[in-house]
């Protein structure tokens, strides 16, 4: 048992907390249609000034609580983490903890073809590179730079090459990229690349989501099916969120995380730490609860660890299990939900 003996914290719905996402910078090179559109956030889009964000300092400090309280695993997430001057170095400082038996990162993959290696040596296992088309029209247009699909096949063949697993991430939404699925599907297949298809979510304001533009990851798995025979596989853990298959011929796995139409609340063990520091108990909160003014008013060890678990004991979130009727709710009332942005808090 990772953590102080019997020191877990555990929310109102019996889930323990295992897992902590942390956004080290709300910054990205991209302006995906679904996270940071451009025409939101422009030029002059006020992010946060570095004197706002946790030092590297601050959040091991913040690891190390949460790691008494019962967290094995961090993801590293932005923004665009690799924008993060200092990086390589903190997740040194990360694989020094003992309890923690996973460190994972999150990216738009187009510098890591330069940072692989270093990122490997330093202690990362595992990195999610989200590409949502091979096309470079559609791709160039979903990430809203121009950038071609090119730029992160290399950043995903360098990983390979460092020893890192790699897993890739596509998102789908109705009329922008579902033709892709399966080109994204073979190719992956062939290099032997775990891919997951993630349905559009309604994370944050600014990205329009309405029901219509989400693509079932039922539709999604019986397209591939129907050429290239799956099978289902058991979750690797408790609280896994995508839906593992593989195919028939043994040559790779593919994900569903289906928060839209198959919500999973029922065993999320995630927190997630935004790069101001405030901890949000779900990816579609409101709220967060500010621990990085506790560590600048000189909090001890054991108060941000009372913290924390005052807040995980206090939580229960299961957004996705309500979201029809929240929608159709906030709908009639003419109405949004008020909701943090995806690039404020990590994916």
């Amino acid at each position: 048992m990772s953590g102080i003996e019997g020191a877990r914290a555990v929310d109102r719905r019996g889930r323990p907390l295992r897992d902590l996402r942390i956004s080290v910078i709300d910054r990205c090179n991209f302006r995906c249609t679904y996270c940071m559109p451009a025409e939101v956030f422009g030029p002059g889009y006020p992010f946060l000034p570095p004197s706002a964000l946790l030092s590297f300092a601050e959040l091991t400090r913040l690891v190390r609580a949460f790691v008494a309280l019962g967290v094995e695993k961090v993801r590293i997430t932005g923004g665009e983490p690799l924008l993060r001057a200092g990086l390589e170095r903190w997740i040194e400082d990360l694989a020094a903890i003992p309890e923690i038996r996973d460190i994972a990162l999150t990216t738009n993959g187009v510098l890591l073809a330069k940072k692989a290696k270093a990122l490997k040596a330093a202690g990362l296992r595992r990195v999610n590179v989200s590409l949502d088309s091979l096309d470079p029209v559609t791709f160039g247009r979903m990430n809203g730079r121009g950038t071609a699909p090119d730029v992160v096949l290399r950043g995903i063949e360098a990983a390979i090459d460092a020893g890192l697993q790699v897993k890739v991430n596509m998102v789908v939404k109705r009329g922008e990229n579902e033709r892709d699925i399966l080109p994204m599907a073979r190719y992956f297949k062939a290099l032997g690349v775990t891919l997951r298809f993630i349905e559009f979510m309604d994370v944050g304001t600014a990205n329009g989501w309405e029901m219509r533009d989400v693509v079932p990851s039922r539709e999604i798995l019986e397209r591939i099916h129907a050429e290239m025979p799956l099978e289902p596989l058991e979750p690797a853990y408790y609280g896994e969120v995508a839906k593992r298959y593989r195919y028939k011929d043994g040559t790779a796995e593919v994900g569903f995380i289906s928060s839209v139409t198959q919500a999973f609340c029922n065993t999320c063990t995630r927190a997630r730490l935004s790069a101001d520091g405030k901890l949000y108990t779900c990816l579609f909160a409101a709220d967060g609860f500010d621990l990085r003014r506790l560590l600048r008013e000189g909090a001890d060890d054991e108060t941000l660890r009372a913290a924390i678990r005052s807040v995980w004991a206090g939580r229960t979130d299961r957004y996705s299990e309500l979201r029809l009727q929240a929608t159709e709710a906030a709908q009639k009332a003419g109405a949004a939900r008020k909701k943090i942005e995806m690039f404020y808090i990590g994916g």
